[in-house]
């Protein structure tokens, strides 16, 4: 939960029965999605509010890049969406503008380490607006569009969002049930 950057991407050759660590160094990795073509893999970077790439196959093999950064909230998981671009949870927004206590806390591991030591998950989650965002991103990166529940009304703490048959499925590290989003009336 500190957010220090000790993630790791790692893949597991079934053939070989290796591991390769892909990508290092990530700060609290989370959503992780296979590229359509498979030459690519997205992992979000929840404290880091970005998402990163690293490429699996093709002539860029091994490459790695940001794919979004500076996200406005903190991406949790990464689902494909059925046009051909990625639906992207954040699980809490930045305020913009404005002083953001977990970017500031994002670079300072160390005192996030000392938070956590002092106060309880369920202490610290009362200072988490509980405003929910989900945003689809093109196949480039770029926002699309969004969905705002901007007083946690409908699902706080969104985390995750799936794409089935025209419906959003929306679900919540914090809620016990699932929010369904027809999205031919939006």
């Amino acid at each position: 939960m500190e957010g220090i950057n000790d993630g790791r991407l790692l893949e597991y050759d079934t053939f070989t029965k290796e591991v390769t660590v892909l990508m290092d160094n990530l700060r609290f990795p989370n959503g992780v999605q296979l590229s359509p073509n498979e030459d690519f893999v997205l992992v979000a970077e929840l404290t880091m509010a970005r998402i990163r790439r690293c490429y699996v196959s093709g002539l860029n093999k091994g490459g790695l890049d940001l794919f979004v950064e500076n996200l406005p909230g903190f991406p949790d998981n990464i689902r494909s969406s059925s046009s051909g671009g990625y639906w992207v949870a954040m699980s809490a927004v930045r305020p913009n503008p404005g002083f953001s206590m977990h970017d500031f806390l994002s670079q300072k591991p160390w005192i996030k380490k000392i938070i956590f030591k002092l106060l309880s998950q369920e202490t610290l989650m009362k200072f988490v607006p509980k405003y929910s965002l989900v945003v689809e991103l093109h196949d480039s990166g770029v926002c699309k569009r969004s969905f705002h529940d901007p007083h946690g009304t409908v699902a706080t703490y969104v985390s995750e969002a799936h794409e089935q048959d025209g419906y959003l499925y929306l679900g919540s590290f914090r809620s016990p049930f699932l929010c369904r989003l027809n999205l031919s009336e939006v």
